[in-house]
């Protein structure tokens, strides 16, 4: 069966390169009994998939079945996949066969996979590797023959590193992979869903189909459909319903999609989002800023570094010479309390790739001397050898320069 002759039958529309990839896929998988995983956004259309797989294989006879992961609570879940014995546990009053035990020889749909707490995902493991499985509250082994086909809208390699899926899990679930691209990514398509799903509303509500001029054609292309066709779907059926004005010109169109929403922008980046997902472009930009943060505290860092090793030097050269040590600049700080080095003149965000003074010099040597050997005079109470000793210069050196500046002491 061709893909044009699988769309006509299971009712997909769209022409896009990605949607007849993933088609063509599970045409060509669907005869074996391989395990297929299906990745997609929520919303694309996961769940016709699974359908084209089991109709075009060798179980078409056999039973179906689709099981929704995320929406059996926790407790309960090993108990409908694998079944249970009676008084297994509390309200278990009778044994129980579960799905992988009434679909033998058939296919099971596992959506939302990555659902499945940990317990259950060794349980589903041994069951993909031997076709073996135990009820809940039995030791007795049985063996099953299904075909597992499983669906999930998370990124999974994202959820392994959190410690949330089995790896080894993945990589059984994982042998071929199909994936079905976003609607956003299938502009040729959004037209003809529109048209499609608008035609099914006004037969279903008896009323004309409805028509779109060019400016809400254009809205439509241009939104993101974080929803995908589902979203599509259910804003037509609205429209369908509200307007009795057939058709939609650009101003109904954004009362549906309002336009502050309706742009391609950049997004930045907000922080992580349920689910991990990310576009490249958000990861892109999360980079870049990342990275302007990075060089900002470079920046800053090393214009302390450089006026820290000016006050190191100079010190050194007050206390080795009595010869006029060379300008240095140094911040205004009391030099007996311990504080960070400020650069007077930050880095500002525009210039992020530009050359920048680190500080600006506003006082000679001599004044900043006379300052730092106050400072420390007033801090031992006059005591010059404790006060030579902070400055880390001689006792000589220190007496030299009190009497040079003339500084009572």
């Amino acid at each position: 069966m061709d893909i044009l002759s699988i769309k006509q039958r299971f009712g997909i529309i769209g022409n896009s390169a990605g949607l007849d990839r993933a088609i063509d896929i599970a045409r060509q998988v669907a005869p074996t009994d391989i395990t297929v995983l299906i990745t997609g956004e929520s919303g694309v259309g996961k769940e016709v998939f699974p359908q084209i797989i089991h109709q075009l294989s060798s179980r078409k006879h056999g039973p179906y079945i689709a099981v929704n992961c995320g929406a059996i609570p926790e407790g309960t879940i090993d108990s409908e996949l694998f079944g249970h014995e009676k008084g297994s546990f509390t309200g278990a009053h009778e044994a129980r066969k579960g799905y992988f035990e009434v679909v033998n020889g058939g296919t099971i749909f596992l959506d939302e996979v990555a659902e499945l707490p940990l317990s259950t995902q060794v349980r589903l493991l041994r069951v993909l590797e031997a076709g073996e499985f135990m009820r809940v509250g039995s030791s007795k082994v049985q063996k099953t023959d299904v075909r597992v086909v499983a669906a999930t809208n998370v990124d999974i390699q994202a959820a392994i590193n959190e410690g949330k899926f089995r790896q080894d899990l993945y990589y059984r679930l994982n042998t071929v992979p199909v994936s079905i691209p976003p609607l956003r990514e299938r502009k040729e398509d959004i037209l003809l869903l529109f048209r499609k799903f608008a035609v099914d509303f006004a037969e279903k509500y008896r009323m004309p189909p409805l028509e779109l001029d060019d400016e809400s054609k254009h809205m439509l292309l241009n939104f993101r459909w974080p929803g995908n066709i589902r979203q599509l779907r259910n804003l037509t059926e609205q429209i369908s319903i509200i307007e009795h004005v057939r058709t939609i010109s650009g101003a109904v169109m954004q009362k549906y999609i309002p336009e502050t929403i309706n742009r391609e922008l950049p997004i930045l980046y907000t922080g992580a989002k349920s689910g991990g997902e990310f576009s490249e472009r958000e990861l892109l930009y999360k980079v870049l800023f990342d990275m302007r943060r990075d060089i900002n505290e470079l920046k800053k860092l090393v214009g302390e570094t450089v006026v820290h090793d000016n006050i190191s030097a100079h010190l050194h050269s007050m206390a080795n010479s009595g010869a006029e040590s060379h300008p240095f600049t140094a911040p205004d700080r009391n030099i007996h309390t311990p504080q960070p080095f400020v650069v007077q003149n930050p880095i500002d965000e525009e210039e992020l790739f530009s050359h920048s003074e680190v500080v600006d010099e506003s006082l000679s040597i001599q004044e900043k001397e006379m300052d730092l050997i106050r400072r420390a005079l007033d801090k031992h109470s006059g005591r010059r050898r404790n006060a030579a000793k902070e400055l880390g210069i001689s006792e000589r050196t220190l007496y030299r320069k009190i009497k040079e500046y003339g500084i009572n002491a």
